[in-house]
């Protein structure tokens, strides 16, 4: 399937802006940044590096000319699953950050607390992904 494919279902087509796409990479890092404050709790801590995934997920499918319908459940899933076609991401990796996605629906629908592990974890997936992004979008964003 290609995001071509999705569009009018879970994505529509949009002109990619630099200057958003730029403002999306630099909200993740200070959002990974925000995740290592030692005085956040757990869920704060965690919802600060899934906001990251996200925002690399958003800025990785702008940079290719689409965005989510927001108006649609499931933009989350549809961001995430896209990361195969936008950055070239995996799909074990995939599979790790939808069960980070699962995480955060939890906590923030039931209020169960988010483990040192889970932190740790959507942490590290966040700077990777930054990393990744930062290096195959880096022609884009000249």
């Amino acid at each position: 399937m290609t995001l071509d494919n999705l569009v009018g279902i879970s994505l529509e087509p949009i002109a990619p802006d630099l200057l958003t796409i730029r403002r999306l990479l630099n909200a993740a890092q200070r959002n990974i940044d925000d995740s290592h404050l030692p005085g956040l709790s757990n869920e704060n801590r965690f919802d600060a590096a899934y906001k990251a995934i996200m925002q690399i997920a958003n800025a990785a499918l702008q940079t290719r000319g689409f965005r989510t319908l927001t108006s649609k459940p499931g933009h989350h899933q549809t961001m995430i699953q896209s990361l195969v076609k936008t950055l070239d991401i995996n799909f074990e990796t995939v599979i790790v950050l939808d069960a980070l996605r699962k995480q955060r629906n939890v906590a923030d629908y039931s209020g169960d607390l988010v483990t040192d592990a889970a932190v740790k974890e959507c942490i590290a997936q966040a700077q990777l992904l930054l990393d990744v992004a930062l290096e195959k979008l880096a022609s884009n964003l000249s």
